[in-house]
């Protein structure tokens, strides 16, 4: 479905062959602003070819890419797009398997990054390690005002943490 400057496949069966050709178009694309992806199983290969993308694209604001079987090495090359990236405002990763150390690589990423404002990482696998390297770098970025972690393996300590973090931030 095409609709404005957005696109939402959802209901279509949307194969990484179309991820790859999405892609490429997006490098030239100034239009579209709002890409949703979700339950299409694009997989790390797909992560990959739409973080080459996010490198060039400054057009895009948000994008979903929930439930796609994305893992570490999706997650990697996504946080180093968002190094360079000086549009995204939005990534939700929701449902994925980018556990701890892509978790620690979003971090990385939000250090230097100054747009994006949410970041969805429910359901991903992300336990303490991960959350508390999350908790470190919202003490320096002030940019992003939504995280969302929740059906995770943190303790509760941990959560407490974060809330802290969050209650000092200005």
């Amino acid at each position: 479905m095409v609709a404005g400057s957005s696109i939402d496949p959802i209901s279509q069966s949307f194969r990484l062959e179309g991820v790859f050709a999405l892609s490429e178009v997006l490098k030239t694309n100034k239009a579209l602003t709002n890409l949703s992806l979700w339950n299409n199983s694009i997989g790390n290969e797909g992560a990959i070819a739409l973080s080459e993308t996010l490198k060039i694209n400054t057009a895009l604001t948000s994008l979903g890419l929930g439930s796609n079987l994305i893992g570490k090495n999706g997650a990697l090359a996504l946080s180093e797009a968002l190094k360079v990236n000086t549009a995204l405002t939005d990534l939700s990763l929701g449902d994925n398997k980018v556990g701890n150390r892509g978790a620690i690589a979003f971090s990385e990423a939000l250090k230097t990054n100054k747009t994006l404002t949410n970041l969805n990482l429910f359901r991903n696998s992300v336990g303490n390690e991960g959350a508390l390297v999350l908790l470190e770098v919202l003490k320096i970025n002030t940019t992003l005002t939504r995280l969302e972690l929740s059906h995770m393996s943190i303790a509760k300590e941990v959560y407490l943490a974060l809330s802290e973090a969050l209650r000092t931030r200005h």
